[in-house]
């Protein structure tokens, strides 16, 4: 067995979210629940088949996220891992109704970061073993770092403080 980190793609002021499922009408499934969740919310997903044919299925609104999460899911290479990439929208606000989908068994990440997954590969396939999503600390908190944490919820994000 191998194991590697793959880079994804998340294009300019994009959200991505990656997990594990377990059937085919996963891709359908998380359509309805982008459409529903957000109006006018951008997104791509793309989902890799680990049993028949074994393809990677895709739909969306938008051609180049459809894209860019089509070839997140060629790079990992894992059987039943999908990502769904959105603009207009953050990843709180349909995070909870992807968990309480029916085929949907974990999830791995839900960020803007940079991200690499940590992939083991053996020579039947390969799964996701975790995420490495953005830096690392480059150190603790001061009482000017928590105003700004609170200026951005409040000012810039809209939550109520």
């Amino acid at each position: 067995m191998e194991i590697q980190t793959v880079r994804l793609t998340i294009p300019e002021g994009a959200n991505i979210i990656v997990g594990q499922s377990h059937f085919i009408k996963t891709v359908e499934d998380l359509y309805e629940i982008m459409v529903t969740a957000v109006p006018g919310v951008k997104f791509g997903i793309a989902f890799n088949e680990a049993s028949g044919p074994c393809l990677i299925r895709s739909d969306g609104n938008d051609e180049a996220l459809v894209a860019a999460a089509t070839e997140n899911c060629r790079a990992l290479g894992a059987g039943h891992v999908f990502n769904v990439l959105m603009l207009g929208a953050y990843p709180i606000n349909v995070l909870d109704r992807i968990k309480q989908c029916q085929e949907v068994c974990r999830i791995f990440c839900a960020t803007a970061n940079p991200l690499d997954a940590v992939v083991a590969r053996s020579d039947r396939g390969a799964g996701v073993l975790g995420v490495i999503d953005g830096d690392a600390p480059k150190g603790v908190e001061t009482g000017k770092d928590k105003q700004e944490r609170a200026r951005l919820l409040t000012d810039i994000i809209g939550y109520k403080r």
